[in-house]
Parts: C-alpha cells; structure tokens; sequence
C-alpha cells in the first residue's frame, strides 16, 4: 500500500474511533482537570492551526506547499496538532477508562503517529532543513519524544 493511501487509512481509523468515544461518552472530560487539559489541547490545536496559516488539511499526509513552518507551537513540538488530538483523546480515556475506551484511544494515537511518520518521509525530501528541525524539536512531547 503507498504512503498516501496508509495515511487516509489511518485518518479514517482514528476518525471512527473518536466518533465511537463519543457514542459511548467516553471522549470529553467531567471535571475541572480533565476539562482543562482538554481546552489546552484544543487552544494548543487552534494556535498550531493559524501558526500554520491557510494551507489546507490534506486526507493524505503529504505536503503542502511554502516553507516549513518551525515557530510557534513548531517550536515546541514538531507536531502539534496530533499532539493536541492525542492529548485532548487520552484525557476523555483517563477518566472514562475501560477496555474498549484504551483501545479506541491506542487507534487514534496509532492512526496519528502513522500520519506522523508518512509526514515525516515526505517533509525530508521537501525541506532540506527539516533534518536539522527534527534534531531541535521533539516529535509530540517537548524534550522527550
């Protein structure tokens, strides 16, 4: 299968896993602490978003034209909207966990760390800076991974 058409697939999975955290109440946060991780999650989400400007979101992770975008939230992490989809996802689990609910969240962050690496491939042949980025910026945790 190429690259284009794992990275839709992936984004499928994980969109239907997030649909069926919410049929079975299990994605939004009930309380303060969970509630607020998920607004920063979602404001991580918005800042990245129009740090990023107007490029449109592509089904297939591949690139969009202009240059790479390191400021920002891409300063912090090199992906920060999957990381905000992960964060905001895994908070819903936490505090609505069960069986189903964890395997449902490992679709989403399998889903989004496969769009991650399909990225990954195409932004290295784009961008000759982007090795160098990579070396700076963490993935999806700031000074961790």
């Amino acid at each position: 299968m190429n690259a284009s058409r794992l990275s839709i697939l992936a984004t499928v999975a994980a969109v239907l896993a997030l649909a069926r955290l919410i049929m079975i109440g299990a994605l939004f946060g009930v309380g303060p602490i969970s509630i607020g991780l998920q607004a920063i999650a979602f404001l991580f989400m918005v800042w990245a978003r129009l740090t990023f400007g107007m490029r449109s979101f592509h089904a297939a992770a591949d690139t969009t034209e202009g240059e790479l975008v390191t400021r920002g939230p891409y300063a912090l992490v090199r992906n920060p909207i999957y990381a905000a989809v992960i964060l905001f996802t895994w908070t819903g689990v936490a505090v609505h966990f069960s069986t189903e609910s964890a395997v449902l969240g490992l679709i989403v962050f399998g889903g989004m760390f496969a769009r991650i690496l399909i990225e990954e491939r195409f932004l290295r042949r784009r961008y000759r800076e982007y090795e160098g980025y990579a070396k700076r910026v963490k993935r999806l945790v700031p000074f961790v991974f």
